[in-house]
Parts: structure tokens; C-alpha cells; sequence
């Protein structure tokens, strides 16, 4: 396995039922099955569903339900009873991901989930971020940070994103992302694919990744904050056995760790676009 093969494998949750693509349940089951089949297949993880939307899941999908492998959305009010019966009744559930109220909730709702599952809290940007970190690593949970959505003020700034990254590294608590994450380098792009839609500027995928290994083997913030920053695509090289910025270079064992154990993976409403922008830029 290369390095980028590294970095790449089953990095892309796939969230076609949400904003800003929100295709209907049927559509984006057949495009997930599609890229499943595809070249980059191994580049698909999870298909993101809301809990409340696995009875018409299961209404499209049938009896190929049980081989897609789901990541739930659920709410801190989830019944978590009916939760664990989920996991009997023919869905490949392994992933949950909550949304809490405050920071407070973590430690009760943790208790409640069946210990097979893999869950993920999201983390705000905000002065909860640090309770809600140490509630987190306390339960053995993971993170999940909102890293974009469909107007400007929904991306943080990427000294507020190196700040997380470097908390989460000290913690060594594992972590996914989510929104605005669709190219793999910083750059200009429409928040949405109306005609009339908003632009901004967009956190790379890549960018995030590397910056998350940086942080994970002891590199500093400032650097860091310099990496997602990136705009330039000569500023990475990457060749069979290893991806570097600039000066810094990551092996394809490093990427290995880092996706095993840090950076999970991220949640992406197209699959295509981080693909077709990884072979325009000749990566892929």
C-alpha cells in the first residue's frame, strides 16, 4: 500500500442525505453501492443515516440492508434501549455520532451506548470545547469536529482548528470530521451548488490530515496553523512511499498510525469531488 493509499483507505463517511447535496434515500444508497463498486472504493467508509430514517433505509435498500455499513446519527434524547435492538435486526451498525446538548451529558449518554459501538461526540468551537474534551476522553469516546457547512461563519479559523488538533493529540483521543471538506487542498469553492450560492474559502481534507500527523508525532502549532493554511498544491510531494509539505514528511507507516489512530476519517455529501480533485491534480 502506498502512502496516499494510506492516507486515502476508508477515509470518506459518505453523507449524500445531507446539505448540501440532501439527495433522497434512494439516490444516495445507489451511489454509495456505486462507489463501493468504483476505483476508489477503497477510499469508502461508513453511509451516514440519521436513526430516525433506517425504516426507509431498509424500505430502498431490502435484503442488501445488512451490507451497508452504517455510522447512526442519534440525538442526546435517543432511546438508547431501541438503539441496542437496532443492532439485532439486520443493520450493520458499528459507528454512532451525538450531537450533545452541553459537555455534561457525555459521561450518562456514554454509559448508555452498547460497548461494540465505535462513538463519536461532537466538539464545538467554542469555551465548552475543553469539558467537553476531557468528558470524551474520560468515557473512551472519540470526537468529531464540524469543520465547515453552507455559510462562511460555519469554518473555523485555522488557528482555532490547530488549537483542537493539538488538544486532541495531547489527548490522544481519536477523532472524524465533518462539512466542508469535499477538496484536498485549501481553497475558493461555492458552499452549495445552487447557481446563486455563497464562496469562501474551504478547508483542504489533506491539508487537515497532515496537520493532524504533524500534531500526533509532536510537531508545534504554529507550524500547524501554517500547513492548513496551504493553498499551494507544489507544496506537497507525495511519491510511493511517503508525503511531504515542504519540509516535513510523513511515511506511509506515520499516515498508517495516524488514520488508525488519530484521524479516522472524515464525512463528505460527495464522494466524487475529493476523487476527481485528487486525479486533477494527477495524485489518484
Amino acid at each position: 500500500m502506498t502512502a496516499l493509499e494510506s492516507l486515502l483507505a476508508g477515509l470518506i463517511d459518505y453523507a449524500g442525505l445531507y446539505p448540501p447535496a440532501a439527495l433522497d434515500m434512494r439516490t444516495a444508497l445507489r451511489n454509495y453501492v456505486s462507489y463501493g463498486r468504483s476505483q476508489h472504493a477503497s477510499a469508502l467508509g461508513h453511509f451516514i443515516v440519521d436513526i430516525n430514517r433506517l425504516t426507509e433505509l431498509r424500505e430502498v435498500a431490502g435484503d442488501s440492508t445488512r451490507h451497508v455499513r452504517l455510522s447512526l446519527l442519534v440525538s442526546a434524547t435517543t432511546d438508547w434501549d431501541s438503539l441496542a435492538g437496532l443492532l439485532h435486526e439486520g443493520f450493520t451498525i458499528d459507528t454512532i455520532e451525538i450531537k450533545t446538548d452541553h459537555p455534561s451529558q457525555i459521561a450518562r449518554i456514554a454509559r448508555c451506548i452498547p460497548p461494540d459501538l465505535t462513538t463519536y461526540f461532537e466538539v464545538p468551537f467554542d469555551s465548552h470545547a475543553s469539558e467537553a474534551l476531557e468528558a470524551i476522553s474520560a468515557a473512551g469516546a472519540r470526537a468529531k469536529l464540524r469543520m465547515g457547512g453552507i455559510v462562511a461563519n460555519a469554518f473555523p479559523a485555522t488557528l482555532t482548528v490547530a488549537d483542537m488538533l493539538k488538544a486532541l493529540a495531547d489527548r490522544r483521543i481519536p477523532f472524524k470530521a465533518t462539512a466542508g471538506l469535499h477538496h484536498p487542498i485549501r481553497s475558493h469553492h461555492p458552499f452549495t451548488y445552487a447557481p446563486d450560492s455563497p464562496s469562501g474559502t474551504m478547508h483542504g481534507f489533506l491539508n487537515l490530515c497532515c496537520s493532524a500527523a504533524l500534531l500526533y508525532f509532536g510537531g508545534q502549532v504554529s507550524h500547524a496553523i501554517l500547513l492548513l493554511d496551504e493553498q499551494d498544491p507544489g507544496a506537497w510531494h507525495i511519491t510511493p512511499d511517503a508525503i511531504a509539505w515542504r519540509n516535513v514528511r510523513w511515511s506511509t507507516d506515520q499516515l498508517r498510525s495516524v488514520r488508525e489512530k488519530f484521524f479516522t476519517s472524515f464525512g463528505s455529501c460527495s464522494f466524487a469531488e475529493p476523487m476527481d480533485d485528487l486525479e486533477a491534480l494527477g495524485w489518484r
